[in-house]
């Protein structure tokens, strides 16, 4: 490895060649601030608050974007470094909306926190500043042009990252936005509504639309029978909106939190994970023997499955018909639910605890209802659950550890590992091993579809039957991987995740400053909680979950019936990208 020698604030380094003298900045523990900059996604060098003096140059430079070379000189806190970056902040915040105590991001803006740290007590460039309609039409997420600093953080991950190309920026000098083509919604875009623009942007530019007055009325209605289940990947994020560690699991805390907000039962989304196994193992299974489509495809992220409808139709009857756990749950909590403790179906309502943005517009799918009534009726992201949490005075971290109701809190490891990436997968094959082999296996995790890669390949042979599996998180590698089997790569079994890394990292988990994200990698420390919760449960296959037994000796039957396709199954449909409107 070809190292070189520079100096940073006097302070002699030996560093590798080809970093940025951000990243160098870094590894010495020397500071500079940055705010546009995201490693890997945004290093554009276009908000200039990481600029420093180099001894010779003409100019300041970015930091975020300069190499490291032989012998350089280095000063990241001169006279003319701070003024610049003082100036430059302050022209930003003077074409900013700066409603801080009403904003979502207030405390966790990055914008904020750098008007904090470089001591902004006003700002010299008042004047004309630009007005801006709200859009709030999408089911998932609200775009707030005045609070947009042009960082471009959004432009890079909708257009790079996930390949879904529906925000960019436009104009030029101060009449300069980001926004849809055309002067659209988001809703009226092929937009996926993942959320991983939220994720990454530093204000409240962007955020998940809100519902959390809809479950607070729904909690103060007495006729109505109020139950909540969470998603595996909340279990191991909520802890950071309350000042946590990253990938702390917080199960017994969270269900502690939920029983105080009043919600009548506390359910688990892994029972409805562990069922989906047992209805998309039998679909596998009924294709590989008949000579059905081949690949079964996933259909657990509602991100990807419009992200396919769009742009993929000719996948669309590969996908498994299974709904998401989530949804399968709802359909059964008005229905077997509903008939076991005689209670009337319009009467229960059903909220979901989701690490998703996308699960929001999946909820309003018209298809997605049972006895004629929506599946879900509200959902709340991770980070809309902490917040009601936070509304109710709850202390969070010092909760006792609660464990989920009955009849419906049952759940496996397999059920669990759902919120990473390849463990949908991983969860399926656990069954569909022993199916095929028909006995028991002890060693039963499957570590070649773990892991962060974007996309994984692995091949096993159950019962002399060879499966071939494919594992792709975000929709940019969900593309490569879909282009593959067009040009002839053949699969049995895939999964497929909108966001990178899988439901831990979902465009409704917590947000971490530019500072974390780019130096931590969330998807591996989150998941990493979730495998430790999978090991240390004591059962860890779907099909031996006896809740999932009873369900089908007392309602389904058996995998794949005629009431399971009733209630657990939906289609899908084509869309178009940009309609033509009449």
């Amino acid at each position: 490895m070809a190292t070189v020698n520079i100096t940073i604030d006097g302070k002699k380094l030996q560093v590798e060649q080809g970093l940025t003298i951000l990243e160098a900045a870094r590894q010495a523990n020397i500071k500079i601030p940055t705010l546009c900059f995201l490693k890997d996604i945004n290093e554009i060098g276009a908000c200039r608050m990481c600029l420093v003096e180099i001894k010779g140059a003409r100019a300041l430079q970015a930091s975020c974007v300069y190499p490291v070379s032989e012998g350089l000189e280095i000063y990241t806190q001169s006279s003319s470094v701070r003024e610049a970056r003082k100036v430059t902040l302050e022209l930003i915040l003077s074409n900013h909306e700066k409603k801080c105590l009403t904003c979502v991001r207030s405390r966790n803006c990055e914008l904020q926190a750098l008007a904090d740290e470089l001591n902004i007590k006003e700002i010299r460039f008042e004047g004309e500043t630009n007005k801006y309609k709200l859009d709030d039409f999408s089911p998932s997420i609200v775009r707030d042009q005045n609070k947009c600093i042009l960082c471009r953080r959004c432009v890079s991950m909708c257009k790079n990252v996930q390949t879904v190309n529906v925000i960019s920026a436009a104009e030029r000098g101060f009449k300069s936005t980001v926004g849809c083509a055309f002067d659209l919604s988001l809703a009226e875009v092929p937009c996926t509504n993942c959320g991983q623009c939220i994720s990454v942007c530093p204000v409240g530019a962007l955020r998940e639309k809100d519902d959390t007055d809809k479950v607070w009325e729904a909690l103060g209605n007495s006729e109505l029978h109020v139950v909540v289940q969470t998603a595996p990947a909340v279990r191991v994020a909520i802890g950071e909106e309350f000042g946590m560690p990253i990938g702390t699991r917080c199960t017994g805390k969270m269900v502690s939190a939920l029983s105080q907000l009043g919600f009548a039962k506390v359910f688990d989304t892994d029972t409805a994970a562990d069922l989906t196994i047992m209805e998309e193992g039998t679909e596998l299974l009924n294709r590989i023997k008949n000579g059905g489509k081949l690949p079964v495809i996933t259909s657990c992220s509602p991100g990807w499955i419009k992200f396919c409808e769009h742009n993929y139709p000719e996948f669309l009857d590969n996908l498994s018909s299974c709904k998401s756990p989530h949804e399968m749950f709802g359909a059964l909590l008005k229905t077997y639910y509903a008939e076991k403790m005689e209670i009337d179906p319009a009467k229960i309502f059903v909220v979901s605890i989701m690490p998703c943005t996308a699960k929001k517009y999946e909820a309003a799918r018209p298809e997605l209802s049972a006895n004629g009534l929506a599946d879900v009726d509200v959902v709340l992201t991770t980070r809309e659950a902490a917040r009601m949490i936070k509304e109710a005075g709850i202390d969070f971290v010092n909760l006792e550890d609660k464990q989920f109701d009955d009849p419906m809190g049952g759940a496996t490891g397999a059920g669990v590992i759902f919120g990473a990436t390849g463990g949908v997968m991983e969860a399926a094959l656990r069954t569909v091993a022993e199916i095929l082999e028909g006995k028991a296996f002890d060693n039963i995790e499957y570590t070649a579809v773990r892991g962060i890669e974007g996309i994984k390949e692995a091949t096993v042979v159950f019962g002399g039957k060879k499966v071939r599996a494919a594992v792709a998180s975000g929709l940019g590698n969900a593309r490569k991987l879909l282009d593959s089997m067009k040009n002839g790569e053949r699969y049995d079994f895939v999964e497929i995740m909108a966001c990178p890394g899988g439901c831990v990292n979902g465009g409704g988990q917590p947000i971490q400053p530019s500072s974390v994200r780019s130096w931590t990698d969330l998807r591996a420390e989150r998941a990493k909680a979730i495998y430790e919760e999978d090991a240390n449960l004591p059962i860890r296959k779907s099909h031996e979950n006896p809740v999932i037994k009873k369900m089908y000796d007392e309602y389904f039957e058996k995998p794949g019936s005629h009431k399971a396709h009733e209630i657990l199954h939906t289609h899908y449909i084509v869309r178009e990208n940009y309609p033509v409107k009449e």
